[in-house]
């Protein structure tokens, strides 16, 4: 755990393999960054959920961020897999802002108004490489623009993707996935 002087926090940074290796090279995850965490906005909606499943909550909610990514990248024609990324950094609570513009999409959508240095960084979660799962994902990015757009069998397309649990990683094992 990284010391800081005031209340750390735990943030849920949305990546692909793309942003995540420009993140390694760059030694941080630059200021302004989109990410999620457990906000009012989570425990209000999760009203029974104890710390653990709001966490999850917030997690999840950067995962199906990270398909926004993805889709970004894949209409940019420079992405690396179909692969979602999260990482998960402590921080301290003074680097976290709310972020009202995706509330909409996320309730735990929050901001940094700091660098956080990959010293912070506790965790990344991966789609496992998995041709099952590698399909879902690429189903679901291509179904995002309908799911937006209320179509309930793009979102169950969505849903397939989110049943693929992603796997966990130490922060020592960066390196390795990139």
């Amino acid at each position: 755990l990284i010391e800081y002087g005031g209340r750390v926090r735990r943030v849920y940074l949305p990546a692909t393999l793309g942003t995540l290796a420009s993140a390694y090279v760059a030694g941080r995850f630059e200021s302004g960054y989109a990410a999620h965490a457990v906000t009012p906005a989570i425990r209000e909606w999760y009203v029974e959920g104890d710390a653990e499943e709001l966490e999850y909550a917030a997690m999840s909610e950067a995962a199906d961020a990270s398909l926004r990514l993805l889709a970004g990248e894949l209409a940019a024609e420079a992405r690396y897999e179909n692969c979602r990324v999260v990482v998960a950094a402590d921080v301290e609570e003074s680097c976290v802002s709310p972020d009202a513009g995706d509330a909409a999409i996320a309730r735990s959508s929050v901001r940094l108004v700091c660098t956080v240095p990959l010293s912070a960084v506790v965790s990344v979660h991966i789609d496992e490489d998995a041709p099952a799962v590698r399909s879902a994902v690429a189903a679901a990015i291509r179904a995002l623009p309908a799911a937006d757009d209320g179509d309930d069998d793009a979102a169950f397309v969505l849903d397939e993707a989110r049943s693929h649990e992603l796997l966990w990683f130490d922060a020592t094992e960066l390196v390795d996935l990139i």
